[in-house]
């Protein structure tokens, strides 16, 4: 091992390298993701390309800060000697990204791999394959292959590289491919950060500003149709509020694309024929409050918001990721805090209220990997935040410094003097317990 890539400098250098690539092969980038995902220049660029750029400069801003020792207080025990912790770079990672947002799922993850220190293996995902392609021309026209190399294909391809030793995997996919991911894993003891998904419950009460709250619903909701990990899945309105709030997103939503958005431009596409099927049976069971059109040919199905739905309907049994969101009522926050606390922990939270004794309600009585007052999906947007799940919405968490610290070990050392040996460590022990529970208490 020549260990280059643990050299600040070299990082850098990679890190700046991929900025290039990035701006080189732009065009090819937005050409693929609007024929894989129906996506515009600018929400590829908004929640893609830019992104990724945008978390790219934040490393190299913060990269010497982040990898510098950090001193830490050493104990009477420890008398003369100096403590500190040094983040050192895994080794050889895996980074394996979903088709939903191809680009941005497989970037920004690297970017943490590469501040870090480590040789990169890159694995996009099949259904996305156009972006696939591209991604893989701009890995090989950036990178040397020994540092950071990328591999297409699909599950075959994913169980090959799974059954190999890496020194961290990381994962970003559905709850079931996760255990699937966890349980290779364990066959060499690699440790793993996955980024996997659940139903994100979005509730508002009756104080919320309802026109901000349908707008950043609506906005949340369909973006990329819908095909997002962190997209609200279910809403909960107060009773009182249920038949305006759903007015005023229909209005959002006619502002956003148009009385027929499958005319605009702004409003994507279901990635393949088989979520296509999947996500439009979900409308044989409610009431259409609005949308509901689909097109088969064009992977296309309209905003939907669907009302009269039941717990038990197949709608609120699995992550949707597609432009459907059910509405329920309720009266009391209480049955919408158990409602959310029977089923399994979310990725995202989302409450739009006025009130702090609401908001302290909701976000101690509940558990997720995040949570966002007053907007949606925008938690993702600050470097500084960490990203992630918790149970079986994901384990681990990235973004910024937590990025550069999900991709690093953080090595303990005590380098100790020799010129005092005290011997109260050594036998024989007689006569000193004293001294010994003196110092440990």
């Amino acid at each position: 091992m020549t260990r280059a890539t643990g050299d600040l400098s070299f990082r850098a250098a990679q890190l700046r390298s991929l900025k290039r690539g990035i701006d080189k092969f732009e065009p090819a980038l937005f050409r693929a993701m609007a024929q894989d995902l129906g996506k515009s220049e600018y929400e590829s660029y908004a929640s893609e390309i830019g992104f990724v750029q945008h978390e790219i400069s934040y490393h190299l801003k913060h990269l010497k800060k982040w990898a510098r020792p950090q001193r830490i207080t050493t104990d009477l025990v420890n008398f003369w000697s100096q403590s500190r912790v040094v983040r050192e770079p895994h080794g050889v990672v895996l980074i394996i990204a979903p088709w939903n947002y191809p680009f941005h799922l497989l970037m920004a993850p690297l970017a943490g791999a590469i501040s870090a220190g480590n040789c990169v293996v890159l694995k996009p995902a099949e259904y996305s394959s156009l972006t696939a392609g591209v991604l893989a021309d701009l890995v090989a026209d950036t990178f040397s292959p020994e540092y950071v190399t990328l591999f297409t294909g699909g599950r075959d391809m994913n169980s090959a590289l799974l059954d190999e030793r890496f020194d961290h995997i990381f994962f970003t996919g559905s709850p079931a491919l996760g255990r699937v991911v966890m349980e290779k894993a364990a066959q060499h003891l690699t440790p793993v950060t996955l980024e996997l998904g659940g139903k994100s419950p979005c509730i508002v009460a009756p104080d919320a500003d309802l026109n901000v709250a349908a707008r950043r619903i609506a906005f949340g909701k369909f973006i990329n149709a819908g095909q997002t990990c962190i997209a609200p899945d279910y809403l909960f309105a107060h009773l009182s509020i249920k038949n305006a709030l759903v007015e005023k997103i229909r209005l959002a939503i006619e502002r956003f694309y148009g009385p027929d958005p499958r005319q605009s431009p702004d409003f994507g596409r279901i990635i393949n024929p088989q979520h296509f099927s999947r996500i439009a049976g979900y409308m044989d069971r409610g009431e259409i409050l609005m949308g509901g059109t689909t097109d088969s040919t064009e992977r296309y199905i309209a905003p939907t918001l669907l009302g009269m739905v039941s717990a038990e309907a197949p709608v609120m049994q699995e992550e949707i990721f597609g432009p459907i969101l059910p509405v329920l009522e309720y009266e009391e926050i209480d049955s919408v805090i158990s409602f959310i606390n029977e089923r399994e922990k979310p990725l995202a939270l989302y409450l739009f209220t006025g009130s702090r004794n609401t908001e302290k309600q909701v976000l101690s009585r509940t558990s997720s990997g995040g949570a966002c007052v007053n907007d949606t999906v925008m938690q993702i947007t600050n470097p500084r935040l960490p990203f992630g799940g918790v149970g079986s919405s994901g384990m681990g968490a990235y973004h910024g410094r937590h990025s550069f610290e999900a991709f690093s070990h953080r090595k303990s050392v005590l380098n100790k003097s020799t010129r005092i040996d005290i011997p109260l460590r050594y036998p024989p022990y007689r006569g000193k317990m004293g001294l010994a529970r003196l110092l440990l208490r």
